[in-house]
């Protein structure tokens, strides 16, 4: 459903989605989101929503509860109803009196280009193990 008056995307409340999410804009879920989230705008995450997620972002604003990853280009804010399990990456980062993390956190503007780095240089790796592995399932002698 589209909130047509200010180009912001809504996931309803009685909604629950699962797959992966991919826009440009902004997105505010109500609902129930599983799976990966891809934007190069703003998600929010509003009271009462659940997200399990990895969630790669220009920024995050948490109201409700989110299992996942957390990778934003810009910020992230997690007010003071927000439950986050996972780790998190940012530029910038606030957190409200009240609000529930737990995970892994580097914030700055060379935590998210280091993370960038560190996540396509795991890739090369993991792409380059799996060339190197033999074959064995199916193959004849």
């Amino acid at each position: 459903m589209a909130d047509v008056s200010n180009g912001t995307t809504v996931i309803g409340s009685d909604t629950h989605i699962k797959g992966e999410m991919t826009f440009d804009g902004n997105a505010k879920i109500l609902g129930r989101f599983e799976g990966t989230i891809t934007t190069k705008g703003e998600l929010h995450i509003a009271d009462g929503a659940s997200c399990k997620a990895q969630v790669n972002a220009g920024s995050v604003i948490v109201d409700g509860q989110v299992e996942g990853n957390l990778h934003a280009t810009d910020r992230v804010q997690l007010n003071a109803k927000s439950k986050l399990v996972g780790d998190l990456v940012a530029a910038k980062m606030t957190v409200a009196e009240g609000a529930s993390f737990a995970g892994q956190v580097q914030v700055g503007p060379d935590a998210v280009r280091g993370q960038s780095a560190k996540a396509r240089e795991q890739l090369k790796v993991e792409t380059t193990d799996a060339a190197k592995q033999p074959e064995t399932a199916g193959a004849k002698r």
